[in-house]
């Protein structure tokens, strides 16, 4: 798939749509299947290179619609990018942090069962994933601390691009974002910018981190997740990689890709449930 073909993407219209702060882009869409549940829920978060520049929410429609058929509740996050107002440091990882703890108060009386739970991010949105469940390590002194985070145990990211620090130049070169774009400026109290923004700098999270990769994917290649996930077995946590045969950056996210075999195969059983796609 090329870029034309991700941006072409759609899929249902939501069953919600739940505001969580004032903002146009603080919203997420809950697609809630048939049934009385309660339902597992996957945490979908979109990518674009941190801009609103190339689609987004949209796109994840495609996902959400074939993970509500086979009876899975999808959390489709909407958030501020870098280059909306209040977007970047610290307004992006504020609006995902509140944006996932907002389930917390909907679950009841959207009969969404949190204990069997998956965050699921693309590109940026695989970088924004990873650290939300990471989030729990995240220091006290940091704009998107809270207090009992919504746990995620198990995240998968596609073709992410989560550490900051030794990817910068890949961001660089695949996104054309600089460092202070995604992760703001170091000043006396905060010298060290990646220490609450990049998942890379807050292992050991105690979680699973699954990152899937195409394998003609030139924006986040496979060797990006491998790196990765040496760093979280360095540092004593779970981490796999899996490549997509003849994929790229966008075949990730696309119900309709062969790909999504694996990607939907993934998912299912990060919430322990019997892999028989419908």
């Amino acid at each position: 798939m090329s870029l034309q073909d991700y941006l072409a993407l759609t899929g249902p219209q939501p069953d919600a749509h739940i505001a969580y702060g004032p903002a146009p882009s603080q919203f997420a869409e809950l697609f809630r299947p048939a049934g009385n549940g309660p339902f597992p829920v996957v945490v979908l978060i979109h990518g674009g290179c941190w801009t609103v520049e190339f689609g987004g929410i949209t796109q994840m429609r495609n996902m959400a619609g074939a993970l509500k058929a086979q009876g899975i509740a999808v959390w489709n996050v909407e958030y501020r990018r870098h280059d909306e107002a209040g977007g970047g440091y610290p307004g992006t990882y504020q609006d995902i942090a509140t944006a996932i703890d907002r389930l917390k108060q909907e679950a009841p009386a959207q009969r969404l069962d949190l204990a069997r739970i998956v965050a699921v991010g693309h590109s940026a949105g695989g970088h924004l994933a990873q650290w939300a469940a990471s989030r729990h390590r995240l220091p006290t002194w940091s704009p998107a601390y809270a207090r009992d985070p919504l746990a995620l145990p198990t995240v998968i990211s596609l073709g992410g691009l989560a550490d900051l620090r030794h990817q910068a130049a890949l961001i660089k070169s695949s996104c054309e974002r600089d460092t202070v774009q995604l992760a703001g400026k170091p000043t006396a109290a905060r010298p060290d910018v990646f220490a609450d923004t990049s998942p890379a700098e807050m292992l050991p999270a105690a979680i699973r981190t699954v990152l899937i990769h195409g394998e003609n994917d030139v924006v986040s290649p496979p060797s990006t997740g491998t790196a990765y996930a040496a760093r979280a077995h360095a540092a004593g946590d779970a981490a796999e990689v899996i490549v997509l045969p003849g994929a790229s950056h966008y075949d990730e996210v696309a119900a309709t890709s062969p790909a999504w075999a694996i990607v939907g195969r993934e998912i299912r059983a990060a919430m322990g449930l019997s892999d028989v796609a419908r």
